[in-house]
């Protein structure tokens, strides 16, 4: 008896669940063969697996408030296409990955007209930081969620959330690539010493940040007139970013490109960072670092609901952090964000001693705490849930 061909949905939203998307699939692949139908949505790197888009993937893909509003009645026209789309194709699996604007309104509605189809989620939405009502509310239409966080299925659990599994995060499978080779990154006794700067991706942050790193970059100058800066920027922010730090006293080394990026992170001894993904990026690339934060209440939020549900051993709203269940990482936030503390902590790690190599010792614990068993791939182990959830065997 010929066995049916496996059709599997997957809906992303943005540049960064087609990337997770396309991992999956090919981790599918390697478990299923061949004989698989995808369809969803998707961008170029699921197409070009296979995936029949249901459109180009950029009409749902915005960032920022004017820019969702000016796009609002295109977005909700195609949440009910791709709603429409999944329930006629019947697949055996439905993921969504990331975009929860997007995807989960997507599974919401399929759930309703379609609940045979099994529900994956891939990416927990920060319930452990705001709403965590929602966590309660997903579990009505997610069977499964994939956790890129250790403490994801904890926070879950006690949050009535949907069965929650971690995976790992796509950032352990890259580790390498962000730390050095031998010689790559000088020692920290040299006397040029390099300073990453990372005040956001978005340009509210920047403004809100921009200025008190410069402040803090003259004090940590004065104290180490060897000083280098590099600044990654994010592409869209180049010529804002250059024209905000020209009249810094030390010149800024502005890099914009993945690449550049991740080469910045190999040669550099400490960093002064935006709160974010960057400070696990840091994090596993060894680099000390000191982050701060500034008139955000999702931070003040995150540390509240951390107070009441208990959901870290740490009261902080850094992600290393949390991981370890320790303030390594130096963390400030709103008023507490003073240059002249920030750059006292900075000189600290920018010179051997024991801070620099407390903090170096805890970054070091993180491939542990992250490591998924047995030698399992991020992908791998998404694509084991994936495929228990669908009852198929490969």
């Amino acid at each position: 008896m010929t066995r049916k061909m496996p059709t599997i949905c997957l809906v992303a939203g943005e540049e960064s669940g087609d990337q997770l998307g396309s991992e999956l699939m090919k981790a599918l692949n390697e478990r299923l063969g061949v004989g698989v139908r995808y369809c969803g949505v998707g961008g170029e790197r699921m197409m070009s697996l296979g995936l029949k888009s249901f459109f180009d993937m950029s009409d749902v893909s915005v960032m920022g408030l004017t820019a969702v509003l000016a796009r609002l009645p295109l977005i909700i026209r195609r949440v009910y296409q791709t709603v429409d789309a999944v329930v006629a194709a019947n697949p055996d699996i439905l993921v969504i990955v990331d975009s929860p604007d997007f995807t989960h309104n997507v599974a919401k509605r399929v759930r309703k007209r379609a609940p045979h189809i099994p529900i994956v989620g891939y990416v927990s939405p920060s319930v452990w930081a705001w709403r965590p009502g929602r966590a309660r509310k997903m579990s009505v239409y997610v069977d499964d969620l994939l956790a890129l966080l250790p403490f994801e299925p904890d926070v879950h659990r006690k949050l009535g959330g949907p069965r929650t599994h971690y995976v790992g995060h796509p950032l352990s499978e890259i580790a390498s690539e962000l730390r050095p080779s031998v010689g790559e990154r000088a020692p920290v006794e040299a006397e040029e010493k390099i300073l990453l700067v990372l005040p956001g991706s978005r340009r509210s942050e920047i403004d809100r940040l921009l200025g008190d790193f410069a402040k803090t970059v003259a004090i940590v100058k004065e104290k180490l007139p060897g000083l280098k800066v590099i600044l990654p920027a994010v592409a869209h922010l180049e010529d804002k970013i250059r024209q905000d730090t020209d009249h810094w006293p030390v010149p800024v080394e502005i890099v914009t490109g993945l690449d550049a990026k991740r080469a910045a992170f190999r040669k550099a001894h400490a960093a002064l960072a935006a709160s974010g993904t960057v400070s696990l990026e840091l994090a596993l690339s060894g680099v000390p670092m000191v982050v701060a934060y500034k008139v955000d209440w999702f931070f003040r939020r995150m540390k509240e609901l951390n107070r009441v549900f208990k959901f870290s051993s740490v009261d902080s709203f850094v992600l290393p952090n949390i991981i370890l269940g320790t303030k390594a990482i130096p963390e400030f936030l709103d008023e507490e964000v003073q240059p002249k503390v920030l750059a006292n902590h900075l000189v600290e790690l920018l010179n051997s001693g024991p801070e620099r190599q407390k903090q170096i010792e805890h970054l070091q614990k993180l491939d542990d705490v992250m490591r998924l068993p047995d030698g399992h791939s991020q992908r791998g182990a998404a694509a084991d849930v994936v495929l228990a959830a669908m009852k198929t065997e490969p």
